[in-house]
């Protein structure tokens, strides 16, 4: 197996610097649209042979260092009684938002190995497709940014909905949080049983918290959720990250995932090195291509020198228009430049 993603998750000495991309496969990549055809995304992800190609045909295409399963953050909170669409171009809109104490305890408990065996069999068709080729990362979303999708119905820039129940019904909250850690909890240890060799969180939207936010009604559900995982590196992913990173680190993650908007020598520095780093390239400069694309790898690659655990990835996921050749040249670059250097 290639393990320099995990080595570098382990912060070890890999062989080169591991590369792979959040939505890696997606729309940018024209197989993807090819197994896709008419589904709906979550047809998709509930296909564990399609599921499976769609994951495996984009380390294929790309030449990654891992894959990851290919499924969406929503999934899982069908399991507890939340109904919603993927709207193209929009995002998951929730049908029967979750606002008020009622709400809340009308929750059920997830399952995961029965009310989501799709996704654990989509796993081990994945796992025998690469056929030890690369590691396989799970996922999930975090407790916080699922209750901003269940509180809001949707997407949200400001979270206004989501932040005064937090702040206003701190003991709402704390339940709808309580349910949310223990589906998240549930739902990833399962799917390190079943064989994925890392886990990522995605906290994409805690980043409109101030710090002070974060640590007190946050964190400590984060925190619970990494603890109940053993064996794999935990990632954790969180955009507008800048802020917070003092406080990111506390979570218990092996590896911080951050956008481009935060210098990435100083993730290192100021979660006192006890993490590895993932990141950081903005997905906007994948488009663009070229020069411009290529002298912000080198400036990312020349920022994490003599930096032990290194994950280059972008910032975020890959945008739709991102061609392809683009990625390509990214991992091509990435892997000779930090080859070349040892």
């Amino acid at each position: 197996m290639n393990t320099t993603f995990l080595d570098a998750c382990n912060r070890k000495e890999a062989e080169h610097t591991p590369v792979w991309f959040m939505r890696q496969a997606g729309r940018y990549l024209p197989s993807y649209l090819r197994i896709k055809g008419e589904m709906a995304i979550t047809e998709l992800a509930k296909d564990p042979a399609l599921a499976s190609d769609a994951a495996v045909d984009a380390v294929k295409a790309l030449g990654v260092d891992a894959a990851i399963v290919f499924s969406d953050i929503m999934l899982p909170l069908e399991g507890i009684g939340v109904r919603f669409k993927i709207q193209e171009n929009v995002g998951p809109i929730v049908s029967n938002p979750t606002r008020t104490p009622g709400d809340v305890e009308a929750l059920g408990t997830l399952r995961p190995e029965d009310d989501m065996a799709y996704l654990y069999q989509g796993i081990e068709s994945t796992l025998r497709k690469l056929d030890g080729a690369v590691p396989l990362i799970g996922f999930s979303g975090a407790p916080f940014t699922l209750a901003a999708y269940m509180i809001e119905g949707g997407p949200s820039r400001n979270l206004e909905k989501t932040k005064s129940m937090m702040f206003s019904e701190p003991e709402v909250w704390r339940s709808l949080m309580i349910k949310l850690t223990k589906t998240v909890k549930d739902y990833l240890n399962a799917q390190v049983k079943h064989g994925v060799q890392a886990v990522q969180l995605f906290d994409s939207w805690v980043g409109c918290l101030a710090p002070e936010d974060y640590e007190q009604s946050v964190l400590p559900y984060t925190r619970e959720v990494f603890a109940s995982i053993s064996g794999v590196p935990r990632i954790h992913f969180c955009a507008d990250s800048a802020p917070l990173i003092e406080v990111f680190h506390q979570s218990g993650a092996d590896v911080l995932s951050v956008d481009w908007r935060v210098p990435i020598a100083s993730v290192w520095t100021r979660s006192a090195g006890k993490t590895a780093v993932q990141g950081n390239l903005d997905p906007a400069a994948a488009v663009a291509g070229g020069q411009v694309m290529e002298r912000k790898i080198s400036s990312i690659l020349e920022s994490s020198r003599g930096r032990t655990g290194h994950v280059f990835s972008l910032g975020h996921g890959v945008a739709r228009a991102t061609p392809p050749e683009n990625l390509r040249r990214v991992v091509e670059m990435v892997h000779d430049q930090t080859r070349r250097r040892r």
